[in-house]
């Protein structure tokens, strides 16, 4: 049996995460992550307290030490920079993946691992298992509709071989029984949503406190002018509403295909494949995290854009220097510098890289 901290977020999922690690014997504690109090007047709910106060009642319920781990400081140089300074440079970045390497299985695994403890375990929906190497593998959870193994993406060997899942192996609706089981009392409280640790705060709210606006023109392929925009930033490929520009076509929408920093337009588009801009085959992607063996061959791979896209077949061509080329079998809708992407083998999480630059090149 192990020493276990939990990473105890006020949710179910991780409640009932807990309450495996106990049940299989292991020697447990909680730890609830207060990353983020929204302490500087932003719009939006921030429900830290409730969270503690939730947590700490799923803690007491299974008779186990809870403590609150303040990593307020780390979370705003590892994340708050990591988006502003990224989109302050025309990026998208992702900070729910970002967050899990740099924060949960970052700093909180060190914490951890200074405290004596031997593994953290959350409340993701992947699986983990130890290869023949002596090495540890992710797997995509067992609910295909609720597999977090995508945010997992940017994790190291180092991080995964620490790592412990107990829910993975669960589909959803059996978490929510195996909380009722256990009496936890947040086995009907809602999922949250939202930027990871940020609650109901906006991301455009939460970019306007760090970056100004910065109005320009929005224009379509043809430069001819249709609206103005509040600053690129706000804006991201493949956006269908905010951008404030009605189509004069019944059934069809603009949306984003394109920036240009140096006239500060923003470039909308038709929403279909042969939109300018939209769709692209061949990517660069770099920042790249390997699992479990470096990516130094051409080879096919699945390859996954975003959280909710499906993993598509793509060859995968390293470059040298931290970057590999990524060609699509199939053209990729809005495929954004600074969004992640997931590689996979099969239902084996490869690893990831952060996209560069995409190409059409149909």
């Amino acid at each position: 049996m192990a020493k276990v901290l939990v990473g105890l977020s006020g949710g179910v999922d991780s409640a009932v995460a807990a309450a495996l690690m106990v049940e299989q014997g292991h020697e447990v504690t909680a730890g609830y992550m207060k990353n983020w109090i929204n302490d500087e007047g932003i719009p939006g709910d921030c429900p830290w307290e409730q969270d503690i106060e939730d947590a700490r009642a799923v803690a007491k319920t299974l008779g186990i030490e809870f403590r609150v781990i303040d990593l307020i400081d780390a979370y705003r140089d590892r994340i708050v920079e990591y988006l502003v300074e990224g989109y302050r440079a025309g990026i998208t970045p992702n900070p729910d993946v970002w967050c899990n390497r740099e924060m949960k299985f970052g700093v909180f695994l060190d914490y951890a691992l200074s405290q004596g403890f031997e593994q953290v375990a959350t409340g993701h929906y992947a699986r983990r298992r130890n290869l023949s190497d002596g090495s540890a593998a992710i797997l995509r959870g067992a609910d295909p509709n609720k597999d977090q193994s995508y945010f997992l993406s940017l994790m190291t060997q180092r991080q995964a071989a620490h790592a412990l899942f107990p829910t993975g192996e669960m589909l959803k609706p059996e978490v929510r029984e195996v909380a009722k089981r256990f009496h936890l009392p947040v086995a009907e409280k809602k999922d949250s949503q939202g930027i990871c640790f940020l609650g109901q705060v906006k991301m455009t709210d939460f970019l306007r406190h760090y970056v100004p606006d910065s109005p320009g023109k929005i224009v379509d392929v043809s430069g001819k002018v249709l609206g103005e925009h509040h600053g690129l930033h706000l804006y991201t490929l493949g956006q269908r509403k905010g951008h404030g520009v009605a189509s004069p076509r019944e059934g069809m929408a603009y949306v984003v295909v394109g920036k240009n920093p140096a006239k500060n337009q923003l470039i909308v588009g038709w929403d279909t494949p042969d939109s300018d801009g939209l769709y692209a085959r061949e990517c660069v992607v770099g920042t790249l995290s390997a699992l479990n063996e470096p990516f130094d061959t051409k080879r096919l791979i699945e390859a996954q854009p975003r959280y909710r896209a499906k993993a598509e077949p793509a060859v995968m061509e390293p470059l040298g220097e931290d970057k590999l080329r990524l060609v699509f079998q199939r053209p990729q809708r809005a495929i954004a510098a600074g969004q992640i992407c997931a590689f996979y083998e099969g239902g084996r999480l490869l690893g990831g890289g952060v996209f560069e630059s995409a190409e059409e090149g149909f």
